[in-house]
């Protein structure tokens, strides 16, 4: 298994995935990938499994200097910030891309939530 695209917790993550930065003040382009997670690495129990860009992803907020990545709720023993949203660029791939056709078939209920999307592209 790669880590390009793979699921977790219910949402696309992986280095192949292009998203926003999920501080809710922050519109940066990243992707979902262990470069950008909090925390810093998928073995890492000290995260929140969201995903900053390198302004958000703080590395002097733990005072443990093995933890690198916190983001500042983490780092403050707080709830994590809420996710953002799938990109338009990600959803359109998985609407149209044919290395998701099967996909597709085994979710519906996304296509038909997203169909209208792809009339705007």
């Amino acid at each position: 298994m790669g880590y390009g695209c793979y699921e977790r917790d219910g949402r696309d993550c992986g280095y192949g995935v292009p998203a926003k930065c999920d501080h809710p003040d922050c519109s940066e382009d990243i992707d979902r990938g262990l470069g950008y997670v909090c925390g810093g690495s998928n073995h890492n129990e000290e995260g929140c499994w969201r995903f900053f860009c390198g302004k958000h992803a703080n590395e002097d907020h733990h005072e443990n200097e093995e933890i690198y990545g916190l983001c500042e709720r983490c780092a403050n023993d707080e709830p994590p910030f809420d996710p953002s949203p799938d990109t338009q660029e990600w959803i359109d791939h998985k609407m149209i891309d044919p290395t998701w056709d099967l996909w597709r078939s085994e979710n519906p209920e996304y296509v038909k939530a997203n169909a209208a999307s792809l009339l705007n592209t």
